[in-house]
Protein backbone atom coordinates (compact mmCIF):
# COMPACT_ATOMS: atom_id res chain seq x y z
CA UNK A 1 0.00 0.00 0.00
CA UNK A 2 1.02 3.53 -0.71
CA UNK A 3 2.37 5.57 2.24
CA UNK A 4 -0.37 8.18 1.78
CA UNK A 5 -3.06 5.50 2.02
CA UNK A 6 -1.44 4.02 5.13
CA UNK A 7 -1.31 7.46 6.74
CA UNK A 8 -5.03 7.96 6.10
CA UNK A 9 -5.80 4.55 7.60
CA UNK A 10 -3.70 5.39 10.66
CA UNK A 11 -5.48 8.75 11.00
CA UNK A 12 -8.85 6.99 10.93
CA UNK A 13 -7.80 4.59 13.68
CA UNK A 14 -6.26 7.43 15.74
CA UNK A 15 -9.65 9.16 15.69
CA UNK A 16 -11.05 6.06 17.45
CA UNK A 17 -8.16 5.88 19.91
CA UNK A 18 -9.63 8.23 22.54
CA UNK A 19 -12.17 6.90 25.07
CA UNK A 20 -14.15 10.17 25.05
CA UNK A 21 -14.61 9.88 21.28
CA UNK A 22 -15.87 6.33 21.66
CA UNK A 23 -18.37 7.61 24.23
CA UNK A 24 -19.51 10.25 21.74
CA UNK A 25 -20.03 7.55 19.13
CA UNK A 26 -22.16 5.62 21.63
CA UNK A 27 -24.25 8.70 22.34
CA UNK A 28 -25.00 9.48 18.68
CA UNK A 29 -25.55 5.82 17.81
CA UNK A 30 -29.30 5.98 18.45
CA UNK A 31 -30.18 9.38 16.98
CA UNK A 32 -28.70 12.71 15.90
CA UNK A 33 -27.60 14.60 18.99
CA UNK A 34 -26.62 18.23 19.59
CA UNK A 35 -23.51 19.49 21.35
CA UNK A 36 -25.43 20.43 24.49
CA UNK A 37 -26.84 16.93 24.86
CA UNK A 38 -23.42 15.39 24.24
CA UNK A 39 -21.77 17.72 26.76
CA UNK A 40 -24.38 16.89 29.39
CA UNK A 41 -24.08 13.14 28.80
CA UNK A 42 -20.28 13.25 29.00
CA UNK A 43 -20.03 15.69 31.88
CA UNK A 44 -17.34 17.66 30.06
CA UNK A 45 -16.97 21.20 28.79
CA UNK A 46 -18.47 22.27 25.49
CA UNK A 47 -14.98 23.15 24.22
CA UNK A 48 -13.71 19.65 24.97
CA UNK A 49 -16.72 17.97 23.35
CA UNK A 50 -16.46 20.25 20.31
CA UNK A 51 -12.77 19.41 19.87
CA UNK A 52 -13.52 15.68 19.80
CA UNK A 53 -16.58 16.14 17.58
CA UNK A 54 -14.36 18.03 15.13
CA UNK A 55 -11.86 15.17 15.01
CA UNK A 56 -14.61 12.60 14.43
CA UNK A 57 -16.17 14.79 11.74
CA UNK A 58 -12.83 15.35 10.00
CA UNK A 59 -12.22 11.58 10.02
CA UNK A 60 -15.54 11.11 8.23
CA UNK A 61 -17.22 9.27 11.11
CA UNK A 62 -19.74 11.99 11.93
CA UNK A 63 -21.70 14.54 9.93
CA UNK A 64 -22.90 17.92 11.13
CA UNK A 65 -26.46 19.07 10.51
CA UNK A 66 -27.59 22.63 11.21
CA UNK A 67 -31.08 22.84 12.73
CA UNK A 68 -31.91 26.43 13.47
CA UNK A 69 -29.33 27.63 15.96
CA UNK A 70 -28.23 24.12 16.97
CA UNK A 71 -25.79 21.75 15.33
CA UNK A 72 -26.65 18.06 15.46
CA UNK A 73 -24.20 15.24 14.88
CA UNK A 74 -25.10 11.94 13.29
CA UNK A 75 -23.22 9.00 11.88
CA UNK A 76 -21.63 9.41 8.51
CA UNK A 77 -20.32 5.86 8.48
CA UNK A 78 -22.30 3.36 10.58
CA UNK A 79 -19.82 0.64 9.61
CA UNK A 80 -17.60 1.94 12.40
CA UNK A 81 -19.99 0.19 14.80
CA UNK A 82 -19.22 -3.10 13.08
CA UNK A 83 -15.54 -2.42 13.67
CA UNK A 84 -16.12 -1.53 17.33
CA UNK A 85 -18.32 -4.58 17.82
CA UNK A 86 -15.64 -6.82 16.34
CA UNK A 87 -13.04 -5.34 18.68
CA UNK A 88 -15.33 -5.78 21.71
CA UNK A 89 -16.02 -9.38 20.77
CA UNK A 90 -12.33 -10.11 20.28
CA UNK A 91 -11.39 -8.50 23.61
CA UNK A 92 -14.15 -10.44 25.36
CA UNK A 93 -12.76 -13.71 24.00
CA UNK A 94 -9.22 -12.72 24.94
CA UNK A 95 -10.23 -11.82 28.47
CA UNK A 96 -12.38 -14.91 29.06
CA UNK A 97 -12.51 -15.47 32.82
CA UNK A 98 -11.24 -11.97 33.63
CA UNK A 99 -12.84 -9.34 35.84
CA UNK A 100 -15.29 -6.53 35.26
CA UNK A 101 -13.92 -5.59 31.83
CA UNK A 102 -14.99 -8.96 30.50
CA UNK A 103 -18.54 -8.37 31.73
CA UNK A 104 -18.78 -4.99 30.04
CA UNK A 105 -17.31 -6.23 26.76
CA UNK A 106 -19.50 -9.32 26.76
CA UNK A 107 -22.58 -7.18 27.35
CA UNK A 108 -21.64 -4.97 24.39
CA UNK A 109 -21.04 -8.00 22.19
CA UNK A 110 -24.33 -9.62 23.28
CA UNK A 111 -26.22 -6.43 22.51
CA UNK A 112 -24.94 -6.69 18.95
CA UNK A 113 -25.48 -10.48 18.74
CA UNK A 114 -21.77 -11.13 18.36
CA UNK A 115 -19.88 -14.19 19.59
CA UNK A 116 -19.03 -13.82 23.29
CA UNK A 117 -16.23 -14.96 25.55
CA UNK A 118 -17.94 -18.32 25.99
CA UNK A 119 -16.64 -19.28 22.57
CA UNK A 120 -20.03 -19.33 20.87
CA UNK A 121 -19.60 -18.61 17.17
Amino acid sequence: MDDLVLEQIAKYFRSLGEPLRLKILQIVREEPTNVGQITKALGCSQANASKHLGILTEAGLLEREQRGTSVYYRFADPRVYQLCDLVCGQLARKLAGSSQLLGVLTELADRQSLPTATGED
